[in-house]
C-alpha cells in the first residue's frame, strides 16, 4: 500500500497554483511613485541569486532605514546592458540520496537524480524578429525517492512524474515579446519552471524545498506539464496573466494525443506589489479551473478511485473551479550582499471539490539567504492538504483518507560557483490514516553549467 501514490499523486496535484502565483512574479511590477526601486531590482532579489554588482544603482531603496548604505557620490549614468544573447543555453542536474528514519516506512537509504536543460534561441539567431524565443526543454530522471513512503503528497518534487511512465521528457514553447513588456507563449510547458520564478519560494525540485506541497503546490486542476496558450500583461503596479490549456497532462505527449478531450482549463490571475518598510513584497490572486465534466481518471491514482456511479457520490459534477490567494514579502535586505535578504510565504485555496479532489490546501513559512553567508539558502513552512470528503467517504471502506499536513526545512551550502549541498528534513503526517507520522532525511547536491 505504500507505493499507490509515489508518483501519481505528483502528477494530480501537479501545478495550477504555481500557474496563478507565477502571476506574482515581480519582473515587470512597477514601483510605487515613493520608493524609487526599479522592477528589475525586485526581480533579482526575489530570485535571491544575484550578486552585489548585477544589482542597478537604486537598489538601496528597497533596503529600510536602518539598513541603507552610505549615500555614495553621483556618478554617470549606467550603460544599457548588452542584448541578450542570440542562443542560451543552461544545464542543470541535482543528485539525491533519501531515507525515512522514523514511522511506518522502512529506514531504506535510495538514490536518485535529475537534469534539465534549459535552451532560449533568439530570432535574432535565425534571421527573425528579436520579440521571438523559441525554447526546448529536456529533462531526465533515474533512480528511486522515498516518494509514497510517508506521505501522499510526494516528498521530492524533482522526481514526480506519472507512476509507469519513463524517465525522460521534452517541452518546446514559442514565446512573443512585445516591446511593453506583455508577452505570449503557446507549446508545451512545464510548470517546475513558473514554480522556480516564485519569489522567496524560488523551488523547483533542483532548488529550495522539495515537497510538492511548497515547492510545487498542487490543486488537482492543473497538470504539471501543459499543452497550451500563456498571456503575461503588466499594467503600472499590476500584472495581469490568463492562460488557457489542454487539463490532461502531457508528460510524454506532444499534446496532440488528448486535443482538448476532456476539457479546456484555464486560469486568471492578477498580482500587486506591496512594500513592507521599504522592503518589495507581491499579493496575488488567481481563478483556475476547467470544462472538465468528470474526474481526472488518467492521473488519480489507483488507490484513490471511487467505485464507479451510481455507488459513489464523487465524479458526478462538471466543472472544476478553484480560488487560490498568495503572499510574499521580503523582510529583511543586506546591503553588503545586494539582492540577498529573507522573508515570508504564505497560500491558500479552495476548490468547490467535485469533480477536484483537493477542497482545500495551503502553507506559510520563511525562507530566503543567511547574513553570515548569503550566498546559501534556508527554509522552513508548515502545509497542509485535504481530499474532497466525497472521494474520501466512497472509498474509507478500503482506505481511511484524512488531511496531510507537514514541517519541511532546509539549508544549501553553496560551496563554489554553480554548486550547492542541501540538507533536507521532513516531518509529514500522512493523509493515509493508518501510518504514523513520518520522518525523511536527504541530501541534494545541485550542479549549474
Amino acid at each position: 500500500m505504500h507505493q499507490f501514490n509515489s508518483r501519481r499523486l505528483g502528477v494530480f496535484t501537479a501545478a495550477g497554483s504555481v500557474l496563478a502565483m507565477a502571476a506574482a512574479t515581480p519582473a515587470l511590477a512597477n514601483a510605487p511613485a515613493d520608493i524609487a526601486i526599479s522592477a528589475e531590482t525586485f526581480e533579482i532579489a526575489a530570485s535571491g541569486d544575484a550578486d552585489a554588482y548585477t544589482l542597478p544603482a537604486d537598489d538601496n531603496a528597497a533596503l529600510g532605514p536602518q539598513d541603507a548604505a552610505p549615500a555614495a557620490p553621483a556618478a554617470a549614468a549606467p550603460q544599457a546592458p548588452p542584448p541578450p544573447k542570440p542562443v542560451r543555453l543552461r544545464v542543470v542536474a541535482s543528485q539525491f540520496v533519501d531515507a525515512p528514519i522514523a514511522g511506518d516506512a522502512a529506514s531504506t537509504a535510495r538514490y536518485s537524480g535529475r537534469v534539465d536543460g534549459y535552451l532560449e534561441v533568439g530570432g535574432h539567431f535565425y534571421g527573425g524578429s528579436d520579440n521571438i524565443t523559441i525554447r526546448i526543454r529536456p529533462e531526465y530522471t533515474w533512480g528511486r525517492s522515498s516518494n509514497g513512503e510517508v506521505g501522499l503528497i510526494p516528498g521530492n518534487t524533482a522526481l514526480f512524474r506519472p507512476e509507469s511512465k519513463g524517465d525522460f521528457d521534452l517541452s518546446a514553447s514559442l514565446e512573443y515579446k512585445w516591446d511593453s513588456g506583455a508577452t505570449f507563449e503557446i507549446g508545451k510547458m512545464n510548470i517546475l519552471d513558473t514554480s522556480g520564478a516564485l519569489p522567496i519560494v524560488a523551488s523547483d525540485g533542483h532548488y529550495g524545498f522539495q515537497n510538492l506541497g511548497l515547492a510545487l503546490p498542487p490543486t488537482a486542476v492543473v497538470p504539471n506539464t501543459l499543452t497550451g496558450a500563456m498571456l503575461t500583461v503588466p499594467s503600472g503596479k499590476m500584472i495581469y496573466r490568463a492562460w488557457v490549456f489542454d487539463p490532461d497532462s502531457q508528460y510524454q505527449r506532444t499534446g496532440f494525443e488528448t486535443a482538448f478531450e476532456s476539457g479546456v482549463g484555464f486560469m486568471l490571475a492578477a498580482a500587486r506589489r506591496t512594500t513592507v518598510n521599504r522592503l518589495p513584497g507581491v499579493v496575488n490572486l488567481a481563478i483556475v479551473g476547467s470544462t472538465r465534466d468528470q474526474f481526472a481518471v488518467d492521473i488519480l491514482p489507483r488507490a484513490l478511485t471511487p467505485p464507479p456511479q451510481p455507488f459513489a457520490s464523487f465524479g458526478n459534477e462538471s466543472g472544476e473551479l478553484a480560488m487560490q490567494l498568495s503572499y510574499y514579502q521580503f523582510l529583511k535586505m543586506y546591503p553588503e550582499a545586494r539582492g540577498k535578504g529573507w522573508g515570508i510565504l504564505a497560500r491558500f485555496q479552495a476548490s468547490m471539490g467535485d469533480p477536484t479532489f483537493l477542497d482545500y490546501s495551503g502553507y506559510f513559512g520563511v525562507s530566503g539567504n543567511p547574513r553570515f553567508r548569503p550566498q546559501d539558502r534556508f527554509g522552513l513552512a508548515y502545509f497542509q492538504y485535504s481530499l474532497t470528503d466525497e472521494l474520501v467517504d466512497d472509498i474509507a471502506f478500503r482506505l481511511g483518507i484524512e488531511d496531510e499536513q507537514g514541517v519541511e526545512a532546509f539549508y544549501t551550502y553553496t560551496f563554489a560557483e554553480g554548486f550547492g549541498l542541501t540538507a533536507n528534513v521532513q516531518v509529514v503526517d500522512s493523509a493515509v490514516a493508518f501510518r504514523d507520522t513520518g520522518v525523511t532525511v536527504g541530501a541534494r547536491l545541485t550542479t549549474e553549467f
